[in-house]
This record gives structure tokens, sequence and C-alpha cells, in this order.
């Protein structure tokens, strides 16, 4: 039985490629590229951009979450992100994901034609509820928990997306529209990160989808130094090609033509390479 990812009008097979996630984030304040792509003209050209370079997914976002940041109120996140949807409809073939944790913006976003949201909570029950209202939306469900120094974290998170499941479920919603998220740098100390790079099989679930989110983040930079974060790109290529080798099939990205360049030779080694499959452990 074929598995997939089903993101609103795109259907993503399971176990064939790794897919890119390019972010893009409409904020003046994000951890990386904060103001950047502020503006709604460079956010839709960049957006276009990314599509061209090869990314299957868009990922819109108009709220940081970057340690301290401050929360403004959805019709603020609203507000940034809509002329970048509306800007896209029809000129894109990438699926189109929105990146909030409010169910006001969740709801006018699929209006707007997006395919996916992106709740960095991991689903309220109003969430559900507006998700179950689209026949097809995905629903990229990311732990944010804080866990205690001791908590193995690859159970903690494995645990969790049998919990949230169980509420995709019950609000009618099919585990093929779930993409689970461990939530690396949310919550976790520098080890459970680690370990979440480590150890995807024993956090995914067979039947949904999996994403890991590293790029540039802290758990990057820390065994290099801390560079900046636009110096970062190295150390997150290594860290997403262990994650892919563990079971990721999505990967969320800032610098897209090299994810994709990646994300290519470990697909061609894990998943086309006889030498791979039959080496022994």
């Amino acid at each position: 039985m074929e598995k997939f990812f089903q993101a609103g009008k795109c259907r993503f097979p399971l176990g064939g490629r790794t897919y890119i996630m390019g972010i893009l984030n409409v904020t003046p304040d994000s951890f990386s590229d904060g103001g950047k792509y502020f503006q709604p003209e460079k956010a839709v050209a960049h957006a276009l951009e990314m599509q061209e370079q090869g990314a299957d997914i868009l990922d819109i976002g108009g709220q940081s979450t970057r340690p301290g940041h401050v929360t403004i109120p959805w019709q603020e996140e609203w507000k940034r992100i809509e002329p970048v949807l509306l800007a896209l409809q029809g000129k894109v073939q990438a699926a189109v994901s929105v990146d909030t944790f409010y169910p006001q913006v969740a709801e006018r976003a699929l209006d707007a034609g997006a395919d996916i949201i992106n709740d960095v909570t991991g689903f309220s029950p109003e969430m559900w509820e507006i998700a179950a209202r689209s026949p097809n939306c995905g629903c990229i469900v990311m732990h944010w928990q804080e866990l205690a120094p001791e908590t193995d974290a690859a159970e903690a998170v494995h645990q969790f997306f049998l919990q949230k499941k169980e509420e995709a479920l019950a609000a009618g919603i099919a585990p093929e529209r779930l993409c689970m998220d461990p939530g690396v740098g949310f919550g976790k100390s520098y080890e459970q990160n680690l370990q979440l790079l480590a150890q995807v099989q024993r956090e995914k679930l067979p039947e949904t989808a999996f994403l890991m989110a590293a790029s540039r983040k802290r758990v990057i930079g820390a065994p290099c130094g801390n560079p900046p974060f636009e110096e970062r790109l190295a150390g997150t290529l290594a860290a997403h090609t262990l994650a892919v080798a563990g079971g990721a099939d999505i990967l969320r990205v800032h610098d897209v033509p090299e994810a994709v360049q990646a994300a290519k030779v470990t697909d061609a080694v894990l998943r086309f390479c006889p030498a791979y499959k039959n080496r022994k452990e």
C-alpha cells in the first residue's frame, strides 16, 4: 500500500525521495533572516526563486518563534501573510504551507489557497476543527513541550505523536494528512536535540510523514563554535543528512539549492544503491 503525505493540491509519496521545504519568514525579527523578506514583493520573489531552485513546499511564516520573541496578535500576523499568499495564487506548483498557531490565521490561509497548516504548538482542538473543514489540507504537527533534562527525548516525542494522531482521527483527519516534526530547538537540551537528530526511527510513526527542521539552529552552531547563522550551512547539511538516513521525509531549510543537491546525493545512496541496502551492520 502506497504511503503518502496529502497536502492540499499536492500528494507526496513517501519512501522514494526526500522533499525540501523552503523557509519564507515574512517577519522583521526571525533569528536568521528577520527583515530580509518582510516586504511582500521581496517575499513573493523569494518564494518563486525557491520553487525554481527545487523546493517542493514553501513555508510562509508571519511570526518569529526565536528564543525571546515577542508574540504578535493574529491580526498582525495575517496582515503580513495575506498579501504574499494572494500574490502567489496561480503562480506556484509547490505546496504552500502557512506557519501559524492561530486558528484565525489558519482558516483565512486555507481560504486563500494554502495547502498546509504548520503549527509549532502541536494543534489545539480549535486548530483541528479548522483543518477538518478542509478535505485535503496537510497538518504539520510539532512537539513543543518542555522536556526535563533526564527525559528520553525520542520516546517522549514518539508518545506525543501517538497522542496527536488520535486527536486527528477523532477530528476526522486521516493519517496521510499528518506530518510530524520533533521540534528540534524547542524545549529540549543540546543533548536531547542531538538525540532527535540521531534517532528518527524511534520517533516517527510508520503511517505519517516526518519532517526535520534543524536549519541554522543552536544545535548546529554549538559544536562548530557558534558561527553566525548564515555560516551554518555545512553543519545543517550534515545534520539533515543524518536525519534522512534515519527516515526523515521532509527537510525544512533556509538554503534550498544546497539542500536539494545534498538530498539528491543522500537519496541516491540510501534509496537506490544496492551496496548500501545490502551492507552489513
